[in-house]
C-alpha cells in the first residue's frame, strides 16, 4: 500500500486554482477539496463576497474541525487528498501546526494579471484581498519548518506546458503524473464549493488548461502600490518555482 498524500495548493484569487482542480480531481485516485476555509473566513471577516450567507450557512465555520478534516482520513477512500486553499482565508488565528502533516505547495501568478481579474469583481482590492502576503508567510513557514524549498508552480509555466509543469510538480511530491489531468468533461461537479455559480463559469466551459496568450495588462493607477508590493513577493517566490 502506498502511503496516503495530503496535498495543500495554497493560491490566492484569480489564479487558475479551480481549473487546477479539476486537474486533480480527474485522477482516480484523489479526493478534490474546494477552500474549505471559505465559510469561516467570511463569517469571521463580514467580507462582502457574492452569496456570503449561502456559502456561511452551507459550510465549516469552525476551524478546528475544519483542520481535523484536512489532516483525517481520506474521503471515499482514495490515496491523494487534493486541497484547493485560498492564502487569504487562512486568518492569524488558525494554528500553522498541521501544516507539518499536509504537502504545501504554491500556485503563483503575476500579480498584474491578478488585479486586472479581480477588479471585474471589486474595484478597489487591498494587498491583503489579493492574497500575495499570506502566501508569503505560509511559505517562509512551511520553509522553515521543513529545512527545503517548497514546490512552486506558476500559473504561466502551466498553461504554456501544462504536462511538463505537472510532471515536475508531481516528480516534486512523488506522485505519478496522469494522463487525466491534462484534460476533462466540460460542467460543474460536486466537489465544487456552493459559491461555484458566481466564480466558475468560465471554468465550466473549459476541456483543459487555457493556451497561454501574451497581454499587456495596465494596473490602475490606484492600485499600482498593491501591484509593486505584491511583485516584490511574486518575484521572490518565481525564482524558486519547479523549472
Amino acid at each position: 500500500m502506498q502511503a496516503p498524500v495530503r496535498i495543500a495548493m495554497w493560491s490566492g484569487p484569480r489564479n487558475i486554482s479551480t481549473a487546477m482542480m479539476r486537474a486533480w480531481g480527474n485522477r482516480d485516485d484523489t479526493f478534490v477539496v474546494d477552500e474549505p476555509f471559505y465559510a469561516f473566513y467570511l463569517k469571521k471577516t463580514g467580507a462582502d463576497h457574492p452569496g456570503a450567507k449561502e456559502v456561511i450557512a452551507a459550510g465549516e465555520t469552525d476551524w478546528r474541525k475544519i483542520v481535523a478534516n484536512l489532516t483525517g482520513p481520506i474521503p471515499n477512500g482514495r490515496r491523494i487528498f487534493y486541497q484547493k486553499q485560498m492564502t487569504h482565508h487562512f486568518l492569524p488565528e488558525v494554528t500553522r501546526d498541521w501544516l507539518r502533516e499536509v504537502t504545501n505547495c504554491f500556485l503563483i501568478r503575476d500579480p498584474a494579471e491578478v488585479i486586472a481579474s479581480y477588479i471585474k469583481k471589486n474595484r478597489e482590492p487591498t494587498v491583503e484581498d489579493v492574497g500575495f502576503v499570506q502566501q508569503a508567510e505560509i511559505f517562509d513557514f512551511v520553509r522553515s519548518q521543513t529545512g527545503s524549498v517548497p514546490p512552486v508552480i506558476d500559473a504561466g509555466d502551466v498553461l504554456r506546458d501544462a504536462r511538463r509543469t505537472l510532471q515536475l510538480l508531481c516528480d516534486a511530491i512523488g506522485v505519478e503524473l496522469s494522463n487525466a489531468m491534462l484534460s476533462w468533461a466540460p460542467g460543474p461537479r460536486q466537489t465544487d464549493g456552493i459559491w461555484a455559480k458566481y466564480w466558475y463559469a468560465e471554468v465550466e466551459r473549459s476541456t483543459a488548461f487555457a493556451p497561454y496568450r501574451e497581454r499587456k495588462t495596465e494596473v490602475p493607477k490606484s492600485l499600482r502600490e498593491v501591484n509593486y508590493h505584491c511583485r516584490e513577493i511574486y518575484e521572490r517566490l518565481y525564482e524558486m518555482r519547479l523549472r
